[in-house]
């Protein structure tokens, strides 16, 4: 089921057409039930396991899987689903449904971002869209976007817009698209969709340079300078799925092999004895009491507090939150979205939230 699941997620459908501006559509939230399942008692190492997790009525999530969350400067929320992007405005949940492809079809969002003027953009399997207020505009290959499977999309402190693509990366500045060249990786055979020219995820770090997660290592941009940091460098491999800066102005490198510590220019393997034979570490955040959040294998879940980690592990006959994203909101709420629905972490508990909330 958990391969089956996985495979339709990463399905993309590639098109082109003119950019268009299109008024947002909504529909009504509905009602949901929930009842309460538990995680595995799991320990390890130095290892704590939480066992509490609250599970909800499958076909009432916000969506069958939800990709990324994303809460804007007026503190609504955003969901990035397979089914499209839905909004929540504090009152109700809304669908967007005027994102579409070439040809009117749904897609899938993958990421999220917000710029200077207020404007909410999505990266996803069919281009670019932005929300303007009321209005939504459509961008395309045709429009100048260098491919329309996007993976990732962020903007940095210039407001310009980058955009990770499954053939490389590109900016906008509002007006014009504009190829920015980034040396090829490998293939990863391991995965369902893949190329050589794959960006998983753009990072601008606090110092103003822009960090590219590819399959050939990290591709940091500092002003007119390109460097790069791979297996070469001590990395188990070159295959980078995020890079995070902490606090401490540190960096967290996550990769197909496990979870890297960057900090003056040393790195270091912090899961080499935590996680075993497994396809390494995906979503990565640090939390505002400073632990760091990461999920491996899909299912499993990850706090690191510098010194331990606990593990949250959901049972066998429960998918629960195969994470995809894991962000912090406004309110200093843990959110774990992916596979199952959106999920938030309070008082020990990952309580579900479905159209109906709680919110």
């Amino acid at each position: 089921m958990i391969k089956i699941m996985i495979v339709i997620v990463l399905g993309v459908f590639t098109t082109s057409c003119n950019g268009q501006e299109n008024k947002q559509d909504v529909i009504n939230e509905t009602e949901t039930t929930s009842h309460d399942s538990n995680l595995e008692n799991d320990q390890s190492n130095n290892q704590n396991t939480q066992t509490s997790f609250q599970w909800s009525n499958f076909e009432n999530q916000i969506s069958d899987v939800v990709r990324t969350v994303f809460q804007d400067s007026k503190e609504n929320f955003w969901f990035g689903t397979q089914n499209g992007a839905f909004k929540h405005n504090g009152k109700s949940l809304i669908r967007v449904d005027s994102i579409k492809s070439e040809l009117g079809r749904g897609v899938t969002i993958k990421d999220i971002t917000e710029d200077k003027d207020g404007r909410i953009w999505f990266g996803h399997t069919g281009g670019v869209s932005v929300v303007d207020g009321e209005s939504i505009t459509n961008y395309y290959e045709s429009d100048g976007l260098l491919s329309n499977d996007v993976w990732c999309i962020t903007t940095d402190k210039n407001n310009q817009i980058w955009i990770g693509t499954i053939e490389g990366v590109c900016k906008f500045d509002g007006k014009n698209f504009t190829t920015f060249e980034i040396p090829e990786g490998k293939l990863d055979t391991t995965r369902g969709v893949s190329s050589t020219k794959m960006i998983h995820n753009i990072m601008e770090d606090s110092q103003g340079r822009m960090w590219f997660s590819t399959n050939g290592g990290v591709y940091i941009k500092d002003k007119g300078l390109l460097t790069n940091i791979s297996k070469k460098d001590g990395l188990r491999t070159s295959f980078v799925n995020q890079v995070m800066e902490d606090k401490n102005g540190s960096f967290w490198i996550s990769t197909s092999k496990g979870l890297f510590h960057y900090a003056d220019k040393t790195l270091k393997n912090v899961t080499t004895d935590i996680i075993k034979n497994v396809k390494g570490t995906g979503t990565i955040m640090q939390g505002s009491d400073g632990n760091i959040w990461y999920n491996s294998n899909l299912r499993d879940i990850y706090s690191f507090n510098g010194g331990d980690f606990t593990k949250y592990r959901v049972s066998e006959r429960d998918y629960g939150p195969a994470t995809f994203h894991i962000y912090e909101d406004k309110q200093k709420r843990l959110w774990f979205v992916g596979y199952g629905g959106a999920y938030r972490l309070e008082k020990g508990k990952f309580l579900n939230i479905t159209k109906d909330g709680p919110w």
